[in-house]
């Protein structure tokens, strides 16, 4: 599947000639710098900078003034799956975890991938469970992203170790 992955969101609107503060989902402006266009090629880079505070501001050739730049305050930044650069063994992108089916490894349906969340210790999936009977919300839990915790994923599903797999 060639689902759109976010890579940034503009922020702000950034002075008065268009250019937009952006909000970086990725390691650094330099990876975004592959990409000369977002959003299926609605939006077309011009010019591309680091802003010394971990984001980045851009010029994008179909936004000509601030108005036009304060409009797509929130919008996400997207390329193709296909368009990533390909991974190590061993490695995964976040899109490709979320939407994954979790399964203990005795084979028992945990529920969904809903989030995967980095807090400086390393990846965490989040799980949800299916909606209990009688609830109001689904439950959720989360695993951390390790061999001990998750031996196991592929493009179908994720694979959990039973003792960390909440009751």
């Amino acid at each position: 599947m060639d689902r759109p992955v976010t890579m940034a969101a503009i922020a702000a609107a950034h002075g008065v000639t268009g250019e937009v503060r952006l909000k970086l989902f990725g390691e650094s402006v330099a990876e975004l710098k592959r990409y000369k266009a977002f959003n299926n090629g609605t939006l077309t880079v011009k010019a591309l900078k680091d802003d010394g505070k971990g984001g980045a501001i851009a010029r994008f050739a179909e936004i000509a003034d601030r108005t036009a730049a304060e409009k797509l305050r929130g919008t996400a930044l997207t390329v193709a799956r296909s368009a990533l650069p390909p991974l190590a063994e061993g490695e995964y992108y976040y899109a490709d975890l979320i939407g994954l089916s979790a399964v203990s490894t005795q084979g028992v349906a945990l529920g969904v991938v809903v989030a995967v969340d980095n807090f400086g210790a390393g990846d965490i999936i989040e799980i949800e469970r299916p909606l209990a009977e009688g609830a109001k919300k689904p439950l959720r839990f989360m695993v951390p992203m390790s061999a001990e915790a998750v031996p196991e994923w592929d493009s179908e599903k994720l694979v959990v170790e039973a003792a960390f797999a909440e009751g």
